[in-house]
């Protein structure tokens, strides 16, 4: 069922506190730590109704209305009062969890956040996500910001069963990305975020091509695959959609196949645009900005090929590898502990958890890996479905984890 977005409230009310008490942990949490930044949500519901949605896994599609769990201004100085949140450094992303930025309801509470931010003084990257309506009064309100360097992400996939987005039935993002990107700015930047890419569903030449030219005036396009879950599995099923995943193929990370990577890049490159494609969103927006990569992909190679020179340059340029000294400092700084090893690229730590390993690697500028949850070469971070884990890499993952369990066994004695 398709809801009617005009018939949502233009002011919102408070969530009750007993419909609180009853939300996943994951939706009640309003600033939480995401790869791309901190990450503020503190408006719950979005009608909708994308059938791959995110929040199917945490037992939240079924809410339409948007409301406020707290006030704006509360959330912003939860935000600011995070341990982990840095002036100017900390990456920022806005309402991005539970509901679009640029609802009618959620727009007034996405701009308090922003002009509250900028008047501190805070030149923080803030990375706004939406698929929804916007204006050129909303980019001129936007450019009129000072001191955030702020990044509008328009989600386009192109795909145009309206079973999976209905959204699709109107023009509403393509009109989005051509005001946004056309509109006269000097400091918003704006990225076609070309997602999910998905087999059967938008990945054929002709859709390519359209994506693709969609995106002409744009900063940057980043691209990525669908987040293949059981909750998400099981209603588009149920929609009569065709899968082209199974069941013995969800995971934590997204899904996009080494030849589907392939096609993709070799359509932009077909396309005769200028505007740069990345696989990485922190890629693309601080390609957009002229900064190195916050997140330290340069430590992966394999990812920067298809980069301009020039941000291939500033991130060589800026990456450094961390002593051991830099990675007990920064877990001391934010009170974690944790076994580590400073390897080529990247540094290996064990059971601290996504948030914390971002908050480290936002801080080092370094990426932050999880024992158990190695990334595979030539992968770039996604599942292992339509990718190969190389022997000499697993081998790697053999040496790493003996290396780990003889220090807990040096701790001990």
């Amino acid at each position: 069922m398709t809801h009617d977005i005009t018939a949502h409230p233009r002011q919102l009310s408070l969530m009750p506190a007993a419909d609180q008490a009853q939300l996943d942990d994951y939706m009640a949490t309003i600033v939480g730590y995401r790869k791309s930044g901190l990450s503020l949500n503190h408006i719950i519901g979005c009608p909708l109704d994308c059938g791959y949605c995110v929040r199917h896994f945490w037992g939240n599609f079924d809410v339409k209305t948007p409301q406020l769990l707290t006030s704006t201004d509360e959330a912003v100085r939860m935000l600011v009062g995070h341990h982990a949140f840095q002036p100017h450094v900390t990456p920022l992303q806005l309402l991005n969890k539970a509901t679009d930025p640029f609802l009618p309801g959620v727009k007034p509470h996405l701009f308090e956040v922003l002009r509250t931010l900028d008047h501190a003084g805070y030149t923080n990257h803030v990375l706004i996500i939406t698929r929804f309506s916007v204006t050129s009064a909303d980019m001129t309100a936007l450019d009129e910001l000072r001191h955030l360097k702020v990044t509008l992400l328009l989600t386009y996939s192109g795909i145009t069963d309206d079973r999976i987005e209905p959204i699709a039935r109107s023009r509403i993002t393509t009109r989005s990305i051509h005001i946004a990107a056309t509109h006269p700015r000097r400091r918003t930047k704006v990225i076609l975020y070309w997602r999910p890419i998905v087999p059967g569903w938008n990945d054929s030449p002709a859709t390519m091509a359209h994506v693709l030219d969609v995106g002409r005036y744009a900063d940057a396009l980043v691209f990525t695959g669908l987040y293949h879950k059981k909750e998400n599995a099981t209603y588009l099923t149920d929609l009569g959609v065709t899968l082209p995943y199974g069941a013995g193929e969800y995971h934590r990370r997204k899904t996009m196949a080494a030849d589907l990577d392939t096609r993709v890049v070799a359509a932009w490159r077909a396309s005769g645009i200028s505007t740069p494609l990345f696989r990485k969103t922190s890629c693309g927006v601080t390609y957009a900005h002229d900064d190195p990569d916050y997140n330290g992909h340069w430590g992966v190679r394999e990812l920067c090929d298809i980069c301009p020179a020039a941000q291939r340059h500033r991130c060589a340029t800026a990456h450094r590898q961390p002593t051991d000294q830099d990675v007990r400092n920064v877990l001391d700084q934010f009170g974690y502990q944790s076994q580590f090893t400073v390897d080529d690229g990247h540094v290996w730590t064990h059971g601290l958890g996504e948030q914390r390993r971002y908050a480290l690697q936002h801080t080092l500028r370094y990426q932050i890996w999880e024992i158990d949850q190695p990334h595979a070469l030539h992968a770039h971070g996604r599942s292992l479905t339509g990718n190969q884990l190389p022997p000499d890499q697993q081998q790697d993952f053999v040496r790493i984890r003996d290396t780990f369990t003889q220090q807990v066994v040096t701790t001990d004695d």
